[in-house]
């Protein structure tokens, strides 16, 4: 069972990522940039023309291309506004998506509390790459992408978030542990680890293949998108604006979450639910 959040509180950070998201909009279709909405805030689209009601965060994927572009416009753009949290940005963040941070905000998810890093309100941005067309060729590109990702989880956390419970997770825990501290003694930099996998995500950068992923999630097969039927991007109603979406969305959450009109149960919920939140500077961090 996860936390959830007060309605106030709740509701004023979906409010500042809706800010955030019409920014991000604005600037990537004044450029001309390809991205469209994923994972819950697809079924939140779908679904209730917005946030899904307890969900705490926005996800959108970008083409590699797109992606790049991007960061070097918001560098541009933004500054003192919003700023890029990965782990090119701070070795310490664990992880192979990159955050469109608020800057004078702070947004620290209790599973990260011991992680050094400048966490804030955020956009969770996903690079799509492509991936290879051959049945073992995409297998051996997703699972080494999948398996370096994990030792970069690893080598910033002891404990990460795991969906298993009771034994199952106990025996993970342990096992994350000991790999973890053996990279620590083994005095290995999260960045070797990153580099590792971003080269098997962009392995087919330069090659003209039916589909792109992001291969560093739970599982590398999750977020695969066929390019015949992405087009064209479709904006959908959101909160109080649209937007994009691949056409084939609904199809996509259906291979993902099943029937995902239906409501799941209290227990299945899920919220990324902070151990520190600030929504402005210099006002006290709420736990």
């Amino acid at each position: 069972m996860h936390d959830f959040y007060e309605p106030d509180v709740l509701k004023e950070l979906q409010a500042t990522e809706l800010s955030m998201l019409k920014d991000f909009m604005e600037l990537c279709d004044r450029h001309g940039l390809i991205y469209f909405g994923i994972g819950g805030t697809g079924i939140g689209a779908l679904r209730h023309q917005g946030f899904i009601p307890w969900d705490d965060d926005i996800d959108i994927a970008m083409p590699r291309k797109d992606f790049e572009a991007f960061l070097r416009l918001a560098g541009r753009e933004w500054k003192g506004k919003y700023y890029i949290l990965n782990n090119k940005t701070n070795e310490n963040y664990p992880m192979m998506t990159t955050r469109l941070c608020k800057c004078g905000t702070v947004f620290q998810e209790a599973v990260m509390k011991d992680v050094d890093c400048p966490f804030g309100i955020f956009l969770d941005l996903y690079v799509m790459d492509n991936i290879a067309d051959g049945k073992i060729a995409v297998r051996i590109q997703a699972w080494s992408a999948w398996f370096w990702s994990k030792l970069l989880v690893l080598s910033c956390m002891e404990k990460p978030y795991l969906a298993q419970t009771g034994w199952k997770a106990k025996v993970i825990w342990a096992v994350c542990s000991a790999v973890h501290k053996t990279i620590r003694a083994l005095h290995i930099r999260p960045a070797i680890f990153r580099a590792h996998c971003e080269a098997a995500c962009r392995k087919y950068e330069r090659v003209e293949t039916k589909r792109m992923a992001f291969l560093p999630d739970t599982n590398p097969f999750w977020n695969v998108v066929n390019k015949e039927k992405m087009f064209p991007i479709r904006k959908l109603p959101y909160e109080d604006t649209f937007m994009a979406f691949t056409s084939d969305i609904d199809e996509i959450m259906r291979s993902q979450y099943g029937d995902y009109m239906v409501m799941p149960p209290e227990d299945k919920r899920k919220t990324h639910y902070p151990y520190r939140l600030q929504f402005r500077e210099g006002e006290d961090a709420q736990v």
